[in-house]
């Protein structure tokens, strides 16, 4: 199955603009229309929609998405935000599945745990990192299927 990733990143940024209207987010995205993710819709849904709704979460009001091919087999979606960020030596314990470092918000500690093993479940990986706009990276790296 083939999924259009643009379709996807314009549906939940849609959605998540609505849910997090009140903080006034600003949610750039940014996807070639001939790219697709070799894979099924929900499962990139999952993917991509937990990572953008914890840089919604926790950004303070910008949040950027970024798709694109990086080989022939290979696609790299990343999702930063502008808010604190989370520390190098955090970033392990919060793929661990049940694990949130904030009590205070809301929110199972499920969500990166499964983007991991999802994306490794296609063969993929996913990674966090430091943001150019202050805070966190998410970056994952899926198959791709030809437009």
């Amino acid at each position: 199955e083939r999924t259009s990733v643009a379709s996807v990143l314009d549906e939940l940024a849609r959605t998540l603009g609505r849910i997090h209207e009140d903080k006034g987010i600003d949610l750039d995205w940014d996807a070639d229309e001939d790219l697709f993710f070799l894979g099924e819709r929900q499962d990139l849904l999952e993917l991509a929609g937990n990572a953008m709704e914890n840089a919604c979460k926790w950004g303070r009001s910008r949040v950027r998405v970024r798709a694109g091919r990086i080989s022939p087999e290979r696609l790299r979606l990343t999702v930063e935000d502008d808010g604190a960020g989370l520390p190098p030596d955090r970033r392990e314990e919060v793929l661990r599945r049940g694990t949130r470092l904030d009590e205070s918000a809301p929110g199972s500690g499920l969500g990166m745990s499964i983007m991991e093993e999802l994306a490794r479940a296609y063969g993929g990986a996913l990674s966090l990192s430091d943001s150019s706009l202050g805070g966190l990276q998410v970056e994952l790296l899926l198959p791709c299927a030809e437009a």
